[in-house]
């Protein structure tokens, strides 16, 4: 395929000019050469392809290190590449190890280069942590958190590096305006600060044209390197050796690199950017310092639009990333007798693998994009099979009928499950505890699943039916043959333990003849909403107990007149399809829910609007259907029809004239007990160039946003920075909740976010549909970011689903009240059906592990190296003191790495440790 960059791949996506004309040498200072690749793993071609490619790169820089001692060379800070590698040429494994050994090639820190803003805190911490591993089994890690084309940068990484043992970071895209030179000191929110270098002049390839030679021999060296040490002189007002980064996308350096730079004479020298470090001082001492995240336009591109392209990809990332973190790993570390490390392993390997700045992104071919799904796809299985396995193993001792529930947040909890249960009537439950659970019913199954007559000739392919004891998706409790009346009936339930053997059947219906009703009748089933009570990190047992008058609900929740309420919220459906939102202390919030479809004529990396853009935000229609009217859970459904432009109009550069019928559905869900309204946005995407984003008008007028992240809440202005060739619009990430004017918005899956209005309003990208992974004219991006590649399926065509939660909240900043509403929202309780036997009595509530404290928020928790090992952040910006319970006998701090720190005292199962704001501690806990 020819993309008219193959050797230049990034290089196009918003370098400055690197100016480097020969101006004369002067004393030049020492410039450091570094040759490298930037490998994108998969891209604008698929992993397999661009592998190839990688090998035969990697062959030729080994076979040359070899051959000449003089050489270095630095694998783009990420292990993959070795991996991937080595997978290919695994006798080679050694030679490779020589290499990083003698200090010549410098491999790791990170397992993967990520996008920082699209995978959890916790996926970043593990991506270091498998990245430095690996390098060490290699002989050495690079310690240099080298992040050269991530999109920009998140706040905590100063932090991530420090408790990883690194004290030097090196970036490129995102340094704001106000850095001017080469060196700065960026600051994390809990204080934490490191030193970075900033790639200026042309990023990770600041170099890559330096060694150029005219055909006919003559070198440019000379002038170019002259050019080089007086252009970037200027970013080192301390002086010190020039950062030379010699290499690009997917390419090798020329293989005579090292004859060049000695017959050059010109205060060069070879190095890996780990020996362009060794020996500099890593004091932030008089550096102009950077606070937070890293998101300017300034001086590259930061490319926004990856936050909103193939959205698909970002739901399924947050799915698996939550599923194996909140719920496989803790439920393994707590619950389960056995060892699933091996699958938890290969769920993370999976989840690292996909975080990378071109997988998760969303940004390269259709082709590489399926393969990313088809990685989250298996991720998420992995997490979800250690979570059978789990409940599997604990279910054995929950009888028939009865369902285990875990709660996976690390304090007791009041939730809503949805639970299958045998019921002719209004079904009563208990928990094992003996404490009566409120029930309401949200559908009836049928009793009668099959009733035909067929001939007798016909049965013994009817009886073919049955797989072992399952029939229609059931199994065979019991079952009768009447000859009278010739009636062969089956009973079927959930599950059965009573004795089943086809061939007694067979052998019954021997010699029949004449017609045969044969009838498949299931026992009475209800599928039921159960608020249950369940410890921090803990199991409790639901089963059916006889029906009683009900279970009266502390607060339940209603809908009438298109009204839903439960005591903490009441929200009203308006005409045009809206909602209005209050709260008993006063909180008024109108216009929530106004979906509007605008043109997009961008790409994979920038949203562009046409010039001649259409808005449609009106319904033509709007139908409201109740679904649930409580008293545990009530919702409606706001049917409202829209008429959106077909495409875009390159051309005329506006929106077609063509038309198509859009329906979009909105369920408005209301649940008892909870402060928050849940919204589902469902519609069939038939159109193409365009965004789909969900407004809300706030409750009050904003000034800035609070967007949760990794390991963060931040803070941001209501304008981007610009200066270079890229519109700076103010789209921003956020993941757990963005909230702003006293509303917050709780997330499943980092979602793109405006203010606009002035601050009057915030608008949520629900859908971007764009058919090109880069337009080399995209109005919003003076250069193109990648090849010109048609993307058809990155238009998103089908039926496309959004979930969120709205929810009203006091001051200007988000409070503890919204980031427990988060952790209840993003994490559902877990359910099991039991499978003992019906006489055995339910298992009890047990507790797991608690932890509290203002503002402290669990991120991990796991089985490693004996331990049970927790990770918790001070999401606060004042001092927080986080209190763990469970039966502990032994703990202690530890570094991101594991390496043991400061023994902490237990006292009675209980472990008090002081934060910083903002700050991220890890524990390690010995358990009775």
């Amino acid at each position: 395929m020819n993309t008219g960059r193959a050797n230049t791949g990034r290089a196009n996506t918003g370098r400055p000019n690197t100016g480097l004309a020969n101006t004369g040498r002067g004393d030049a200072p020492e410039i450091v050469v570094v040759p490298h690749t930037h490998w994108d793993r998969e891209w604008y071609l698929p992993f397999q392809r661009f592998r190839l490619r990688l090998v035969s790169l990697l062959d030729g820089v080994i076979d040359g290190m070899e051959a000449d001692p003089r050489w270095h060379f630095t694998l783009d800070g990420q292990m993959a590449a070795v991996d991937d590698y080595l997978e290919i040429r695994p006798e080679r494994r050694e030679r490779v190890a020589a290499l990083v050994r003698e200090g010549r090639l410098a491999v790791g820190p990170w397992q993967i280069l990520h996008d920082e803003f699209l995978c959890s805190g916790e996926n970043i911490v593990r991506n270091l942590e498998l990245g430095m591993r690996r390098a060490e089994e290699l002989g050495a890690t690079m310690m240099v958190g080298y992040l050269p084309d991530q999109f920009g940068h998140c706040a905590q990484t100063p932090q991530i590096l420090k408790l990883a043992g690194i004290e030097h970071a090196c970036v490129w895209r995102g340094v704001p305006g106000e850095v001017r030179a080469s060196a700065f000191a960026w600051q994390a929110p809990d204080g934490t600060a490191i030193r970075t270098q900033y790639l200026p002049e042309g990023g990770y390839g600041n170099a890559a044209s330096m060694f150029e030679e005219f055909a006919d021999g003559a070198s440019l060296l000379p002038g170019r390197a002259a050019g080089f040490a007086a252009s970037m002189g200027r970013w080192y007002p301390r002086g010190g050796p020039l950062l030379a980064m010699y290499g690009a996308d997917h390419t090798a350096p020329a293989p005579d690199l090292a004859d060049r730079v000695a017959e050059a004479g010109l205060g060069m020298r070879l190095d890996t950017l780990a020996g362009y470090f060794a020996g500099q001082d890593p004091s932030v001492d008089g550096l102009p310092h950077v606070r937070g995240e890293l998101r300017s336009h300034a001086r590259a591109n930061i490319l926004p639009g990856v936050i909103s392209a193939r959205v698909r990809l970002k739901q399924m990332m947050g799915r698996a990333e939550r599923l194996v973190e909140r719920y496989a790993e803790p439920l393994t570390a707590l619950w389960y007798a056995g060892d699933a490390q091996r699958f938890l392993d290969l769920a993370w390997r999976r989840l690292i693998e996909v975080s990378c700045h071109d997988s998760v992104t969303g940004c390269g071919s259709d082709e590489t994009a399926e393969q990313v799904a088809a990685r989250m796809a298996e991720a998420e299985q992995l997490g979800r099979a250690v979570c059978d396995l789990v409940t599997a193993e604990r279910a054995a001792s929950v009888p028939l009928g009865a369902h285990l529930v875990f709660n996976p947040t690390p304090a007791p909890r009041t939730g809503l499950v949805t639970l299958d249960v045998p019921s002719d009537g209004e079904p009563g439950l208990v928990t094992g505890d003996g404490r009566p659970v409120p029930v309401q019913t949200l559908e009836i199954a049928p009793t009668v699943l099959d009733d035909a007559v067929h001939p007798a000739s016909r049965l013994p392919i009817l009886l073919e039916r049955v797989y072992g004891r399952v029939l229609f998706g059931q199994e065979i409790r019991d079952w009768s043959v009447s000859r009278e009346d010739r009636t062969l009936t089956f009973h079927v339930t959930s599950r059965a333990d009573a004795p089943f053997d086809i061939g007694d059947v067979r052998e019954a219906l021997r010699g029949a003849d004449g017609d045969w009703r044969v009838r498949i009748l299931a026992d009475p089933r209800r599928t039921v909403a159960a608020l249950v009570d369940v410890p921090a990190l803990g199991l409790t047992t639901v089963q059916p107990a006889p029906a009683s008058s009900g279970t009266p609900v502390a607060a339940p929740v209603s809908a009438e007149g298109n009204v839903l309420d439960n005591g903490l919220l009441r929200a009203q459906v308006h005409a045009d399809g809206t909602l209005g939102l209050r709260t008993p202390s006063g909180h008024v919030v109108e216009g929530v829910g106004r979906i509007v479809d605008g043109g997009d004529l961008g790409d994979s990396y920038n949203h562009a609007p046409p010039a001649d853009d259409r808005l449609v935000g009106d319904p033509l229609t709007v139908d409201v259907r109740p679904v649930w009217r409580g008293p545990l859970l009530a919702a409606y459904d706001i049917v409202r029809t829209y008429r959106w432009p077909a495409s875009g109009d390159v051309p005329r550069d506006a929106r077609s004239a063509a038309e198509e019928d859009v329906t979009v559905t909105t369920r408005a869900e209301l649940r008892a007990g909870e402060p928050f309204l849940r919204l589902r946005v469902t519609f069939d995407n038939r159109c193409e160039d365009h965004r789909v984003r969900l407004h809300m008008a706030l409750p009050r007028q904003a000034g800035a946003s609070f967007a949760e992240g990794q390991f963060a809440i931040t803070e941001r202005g209501l304008t981007a920075e610009g200066g270079f060739g890229e519109r700076p619009v103010p789209t921003f990430p956020a993941s757990g909740f963005v909230a702003a004017g006293g509303l917050a918005v709780l997330l499943d899956h980092v979602t793109e976010y405006e203010i606009i209005g002035g601050g009057r309003e915030m608008a949520l990208t629900l859908l971007r549909s764009i058919g090109y992974l880069s337009r080399d004219r995209n109005a919003y991006r003076d250069q193109p970011a990648g090849p010109q590649l048609p993307t058809p399926r990155a238009q998103c065509r089908g039926e496309r689903t959004a979930d969120l939660a709205i929810m009203p909240y006091d001051g200007e900043r988000p409070g503890a009240d919204v980031l427990q509403a988060a952790e209840a929202y993003r994490h559902e309780l877990l359910t099991g059906a039991g499978y003992g036997h019906a006489a055995v009595p339910a298992p009890p509530s047990r507790e797991g592990i608690a932890i509290t404290g203002d503002g402290v928020v669990m991120t991990s928790l796991r089985a490693r190296d004996g331990w049970i090992e927790t990770r918790m952040v001070a999401q606060h910006a004042e001092p927080a003191t986080a209190v763990l319970r469970g039966p502990f006998t032994e703990a202690t701090r530890v570094d991101l790495r594991g390496r043991p720190g400061i023994p902490l005292d237990v006292h009675d199962g209980t472990v008090t440790l002081a934060l910083r704001p903002w700050e991220i501690a890890t524990v390690r806990l010995r358990t009775s």
